[in-house]
């Protein structure tokens, strides 16, 4: 029998010795910097080439799409490659698929020409997500009876061509089109589309005047300077809108680089809406930039604030993490906008540098009785 045991010390003994370790299990990073090199993913611009392009997968988890496959495609380019001084140009793609059978692609482009004197940015989703609808104010919002499921089916595009007056600030215009239908409603949905404005299918169709103080250093992942941006659109029928109505939107960020690798960041932002406005172009409190953790669309209403701050870490090599906090609020006139209920956001997320300062970010956000998991290219604001 001792010597029975022995034996089976001895093999036991044997096998640890040849599985192998978690470094060998591991691939290190070289072998990770070898595969994102195949998908374009070299932490490095090549200034040489047309665009140079970027593919990375990932996972994700919002309130609105539960479990879910995304797919960023990121590219970075130069139009002129004698312009070393100017930010690179850089367009981004990212389609996506969930377990709540919500599919759809989101697209970005940000186009610095002739040495920054133009600007000329695009940015569109084409999207069918199943979701629900509260009604319109935080009474609704809050109560879950409110609740009634239809697919929303969507195609937006908006593009803004914009020209420098001095070293930082900028006018412009652009046009914001939407064209959203509330399909297979519940027969509450049908009951709140039947008085909404708009109907179950809208179509929004708008000119858009902007004035902008920019100084930050790089848009998708600025590391310090400010900007000041105001968006006036007028929607009407003249123009292939639907109703008659206004928008006016109001953003300040601020960047301040703490250390090395360290970075905090401010953000406030505002819309107001007066008119006759459609239920699908209401003021969303939460969404995947702001108030990150609320279900989009749960709560909506004319008129929202929301203020974030934000603390941006970089780690070794491409790794970085961010926390945040934040709380918004909103109402039915600009009066009263402030003297309602606030809502409460929190949250944490992980960032990996798939090409330079461009980040696949995923965030963890945290609102009241709710919460939030996202993927997605670029920062949040």
């Amino acid at each position: 029998m001792l010597q029975l045991y022995h034996l089976h010390r001895l093999a036991l003994l044997s096998l640890f010795i040849t599985l192998p370790t978690q470094a060998e299990l591991l691939p290190d990073r070289q072998k990770i910097d070898t595969w994102l090199n195949q998908l374009g993913g070299s932490n490095s611009f090549d200034e040489s080439k047309t665009i140079d392009w970027g593919l990375l997968p990932g996972p994700f988890y919002t309130p609105e799409m539960g479990i879910g496959v995304g797919t960023a495609l990121v590219g970075l380019y130069r139009i002129d490659k004698s312009d070393k001084i100017t930010q690179p140009s850089s367009i981004g793609l990212s389609g996506f698929a969930s377990s709540t059978g919500a599919f759809g692609v989101n697209f970005t482009n940000y186009n610095f020409i002739d040495h920054d004197q133009w600007r000329l940015f695009v940015s569109g989703t084409l999207n069918n997500i199943p979701t629900y609808y509260w009604g319109k104010g935080y009474a609704a919002g809050k109560n879950d009876h409110n609740k009634e499921k239809y697919h929303s089916q969507e195609f937006q595009i908006t593009p803004r061509a914009l020209y420098r007056l001095t070293d930082a600030t900028y006018i412009g215009v652009g046009w914001n089109f939407s064209s959203i239908n509330a399909s297979d409603p519940d027969e509450g949905a049908k009951r709140y589309f039947q008085q909404a404005e708009g109907g179950r299918s809208v179509i929004n169709s708008g000119i858009s005047a902007y004035f902008s103080y920019d100084t930050r250093d790089f848009l998708p992942n600025a590391h310090h300077g400010q900007t000041f941006e105001t968006i006036y659109t007028y929607f009407s029928p003249n123009l292939g809108s639907d109703t008659r109505f206004q928008s006016t939107q109001l953003q300040y960020a601020y960047y301040h680089v703490l250390t090395e690798k360290t970075v905090v960041a401010l953000d406030n932002y505002a819309r107001f809406t007066t008119g006759d406005v459609p239920w699908s172009q209401l003021s969303l409190l939460g969404n995947s930039n702001r108030m990150r953790g609320y279900y989009e669309g749960r709560y909506r209403d004319n008129n929202i604030f929301t203020t974030q701050l934000e603390l941006r870490h970089k780690l070794d090599w491409r790794h970085g993490i961010v926390g945040w906090v934040g709380t918004g609020t909103m109402s039915d006139t600009p009066s009263e906008l402030g003297e309602g209920h606030w809502l409460p956001s929190i949250g944490a997320g992980y960032r990996f540098e798939f090409k330079p300062r461009m980040n696949v970010r995923l965030d963890f956000g945290v609102g009241r009785n709710s919460t939030g998991f996202y993927f997605q290219v670029g920062e949040a604001f």
